[in-house]
């Protein structure tokens, strides 16, 4: 539960600049899945502690997991 609730609080900070329904779309989407954007999150940083940009690896990581994210999308 206080996992849970941090996250959210993370997520809502991270999405400060997106309107209010987008991040509760947003939001949503990653509660169904915290595994998966978790991993994502991870393989993320690993990408970029090996000398890559933060767009360039998180472009790279989620064309990875482009089926997953898909279906969580629906």
């Amino acid at each position: 539960m206080l996992k849970k609730f941090l996250m959210k609080q993370m997520m809502k900070k991270q999405l400060a600049n997106v309107p209010e329904a987008e991040q509760e779309r947003i939001l949503n989407v990653v509660e169904k899945n915290p595994d998966l954007f978790l991993k994502i999150g991870q393989e993320i940083q690993e990408k970029m502690k090996g000398g890559k940009d933060q767009m360039a690896a998180a472009m790279e990581v989620m064309q990875k997991y482009k089926d997953e994210l898909t279906s969580v999308m629906k």
